[in-house]
């Protein structure tokens, strides 16, 4: 009788969720939560999803970045040498069959991981930690788990309490990669490195297309994965040159936030392909503190890449009127930061994200040069096996104290945050439901 009963809540639940209310979570109320499709839905899952065993899962999910309509393969969390060690430290880790990731199911599975069906995470036992690195997929169930991730839902983003909302709702908790700080207060794991990286080399191949006589005025064409760094400083060296020879002078950079990871990588990228140290423009917190941009000094380089991590309001570094200037050599902006949708963003002469299947977006400027901006907010993924590596390695010390995770201040500073935010979603997304002690219950249940 009971196994009737869920299938007869799943069928219900199916068909109210396709059916014309789409956004059901976010339209019911309390009376709708505590009795209707939401409180079955949490029943349910208690039923299928009871706790697995003592022994701490962790749970890989298939991540698959799709940019606008064409794959990509994705960055991960490298599990071969650092599975290795989590399986000794008493750890169970399930990893789903992917065919996006860099890396082969068939090295997981060769240190001891268990390969589990694509996409089974939403169905696994509820004291499973659900570890990935994007951003889930827009939908709108309830998530029960602990995830593990980048959210993108704790600066003011567009959605972001649809997001976040579904956490509390199905009594989840976030870990946010992001804001996993150490007692520092530098992040433990990041892509910067290999963001910055990537960026760099995105730009110097726009700034070369850009000059040359057959290609200036036609979008720059899509950019796919390396395999290696190692190909990339090839292919980027090979576009330098030709850019070289159209015009007499090496193009001048300009990284904002030079002594940072990303800005390091941007940097890195610049030293690779043999750009003299004088044609970089290093700048971070002592040169922009001296004074608030708009800065001449950006639209007088031939590439500006911003790098900063921006976590309050600050003027903008360059804006139309700048680029208004007679003196304007800028030809390429390499978002790295990417807060397109932050009402803060320093950059205010964009507003949307590329993609490496359209890379840049046109800037309106009244003059040459031609102005392109690149603000691709997965740029990693042009050197998925490398940037996996690097933050797999940085994060392993920390996924080794998960299961002590109440006690850990890594985790437990991250909940906290968690917590706070949450706290202040507005009454629309927190309508039926109190945050309560860490759990979410329909309001009016003791």
């Amino acid at each position: 009788m009971a196994i009737e009963f869920v299938k007869c809540m799943k069928a219900s639940i199916e068909s109210e969720r396709s059916g014309s209310n789409e956004n059901w979570v976010h339209d019911c109320d309390a009376k709708q939560l505590e009795g209707g499709p939401l409180g079955a839905l949490t029943f349910i899952f208690v039923l299928t999803n009871p706790p697995s065993t003592s022994v701490q899962v962790i749970q890989l999910p298939s991540e698959i970045a799709i940019d606008n309509g064409r794959h990509n393969t994705t960055p991960s969390l490298r599990m071969q040498a650092d599975g290795a060690q989590l399986l000794d430290a008493g750890y169970r880790v399930n990893v789903e069959r992917s065919p996006e990731r860099i890396f082969e199911d068939s090295e997981f599975e060769a240190v001891g991981a268990t390969l589990v069906p694509e996409g089974s995470w939403p169905s696994a036992p509820a004291d499973h930690l659900i570890i990935g690195l994007k951003e889930l997929p827009e939908e709108d169930f309830p998530l029960h788990h602990t995830h593990i991730q980048f959210a993108h839902c704790y600066k003011g983003q567009s959605n972001w309490e649809e997001v976040l909302s579904r956490f509390p709702t199905g009594s989840g908790t976030l870990y946010d990669l992001e804001f996993l700080n150490d007692e520092n207060g530098r992040r433990v794991a990041a892509f910067g490195y290999h963001a910055g990286y990537a960026g760099a080399a995105i730009a110097v191949m726009v700034w070369a297309w850009q000059l040359d006589p057959a290609t200036k005025g036609k979008p720059f064409p899509s950019v796919d994965y390396y395999r290696s760094e190692a190909d990339l400083v090839v292919m980027v060296k090979r576009s330098l040159e030709e850019g070289m020879k159209y015009t007499s002078s090496i193009p001048r950079v300009m990284v904002m936030g030079a002594l940072g990871r990303c800005g390091s990588g941007a940097l890195g990228l610049c030293k690779a392909i043999g750009l003299p140290d004088a044609s970089m423009v290093k700048w971070d917190l002592a040169e922009t503190s001296q004074r608030p941009g708009p800065y001449g000094e950006i639209v007088e380089s031939d590439i500006f890449i911003n790098c900063i991590y921006l976590s309050k309001p600050i003027p903008p570094f360059v804006d139309q009127e700048t680029l208004s200037s007679p003196k304007r050599k800028l030809s390429v902006v390499c978002d790295v930061s990417c807060d397109t949708t932050n009402p803060h963003n320093p950059i205010p002469i964009y507003d949307i994200c590329t993609t490496f299947e359209k890379p840049t977006v046109p800037v309106k400027v009244d003059q040459d040069p031609p102005l392109s901006v690149i603000s691709i907010d997965h740029l990693p993924s042009l050197l998925p096996r490398e940037a996996s590596q690097d933050f797999s390695d940085a994060l392993l010390p920390s996924l080794l104290k998960l299961r002590n995770r109440k006690q850990e201040r890594v985790w437990q500073q991250a909940e906290d945050l968690f917590r706070e935010k949450v706290a202040g979603l507005s009454a629309k997304w927190r309508q039926g439901q109190a945050f309560l002690g860490g759990a979410a219950v329909p309001t009016g249940r003791p």
